[in-house]
């Protein structure tokens, strides 16, 4: 269930301006340029540093696990489109 929250932020005239020329650069309103602008802040505020995702990014691809050949996967993924009841 979503809350509905009103948010007064005071701003200069010339950046209220550039928030909706940017606003409508992306094609929104500014409502959601600022929900998604506020999302990608939070977003960066995962606790880990840069250096430490890459870390286990490089971590993660030394790791081998079982494969197929890529033009068989890509057929059995889209009969599975085509059958979703088939397994």
């Amino acid at each position: 269930m979503s809350k509905k929250l009103r948010l007064q932020v005071l701003m200069e005239e010339a950046e209220l301006q550039a928030l909706r020329r940017a606003a409508r650069r992306q094609g929104v309103t500014v409502a959601t340029y600022v929900r998604t602008a506020i999302e990608t802040a939070r977003g960066r505020e995962s606790g880990r540093t840069r250096s430490e995702k890459l870390a286990v990014l490089r971590r993660a691809v030394q790791h081998e696990g079982p494969t197929g050949d890529i033009d068989q996967m890509l057929a059995e993924i889209e009969r599975g489109y085509l059958d979703p009841g088939r397994s």
